[in-house]
């Protein structure tokens, strides 16, 4: 398990709010030395804690306007071909692995009604998917997010070695 601290959770922050900042800008918004966000940056990147900086993608603006949430219910030792085949699938975003009725919770987007209705005609069609319950989103009030919760765990910590001491 690797362990943050607030200024690597401030760190994520800036970075989420902004992939492209620089090391010089991030620095300053941070109040530390130029080498301290530079080895936070390779030490979260090294021990995978941080994987990639990607662009967030508005699906809607790029004619893509309904997500759907499905619920697979598989027939048993089924799941390594069922996620294989789903990952042939560009509408589907992500596939879960869940407890309870469904194995599965794959989310997907398509251009409308009718292109739901094929990927789902698909899905059905792999060999080990026995049933699906759909959902769709109307809005997404809440998008997918870290930083509360980097926040929240690092609260108690200290800001690092480059906290001046009394000023944890």
């Amino acid at each position: 398990m690797f362990s943050l601290d607030r200024l690597d959770a401030a760190l994520l922050g800036e970075l989420t709010r902004n992939p492209r900042a620089g090391i010089v800008d991030l620095s300053a918004k941070l109040g530390v030395a130029r080498n301290t966000v530079q080895s936070r940056i390779k030490k979260l990147e090294e021990s995978g804690a941080v994987t990639g900086y990607r662009p967030v993608v508005d699906l809607p603006k790029l004619g893509v306007p309904l997500q759907a949430f499905i619920g697979a219910e598989l027939v048993q030792a089924r799941m390594g071909h069922v996620i294989a085949q789903l990952g042939r699938f560009p509408e589907v975003l992500e596939v879960h692995a869940t407890t309870g009725r469904e194995d599965l919770l794959i989310r997907m987007a398509a251009q409308s009604q009718e292109d739901l209705l094929l990927v789902l005609e698909r899905i059905h069609a792999i060999e080990g998917v026995a049933h699906t319950t759909t959902t769709l989103a109307l809005t997404t009030p809440i998008p997918y997010r870290t930083q509360p919760l980097v926040e929240h765990i690092t609260r108690d910590a200290g800001h690092g070695r480059s906290s001046s001491p009394g000023n944890p």
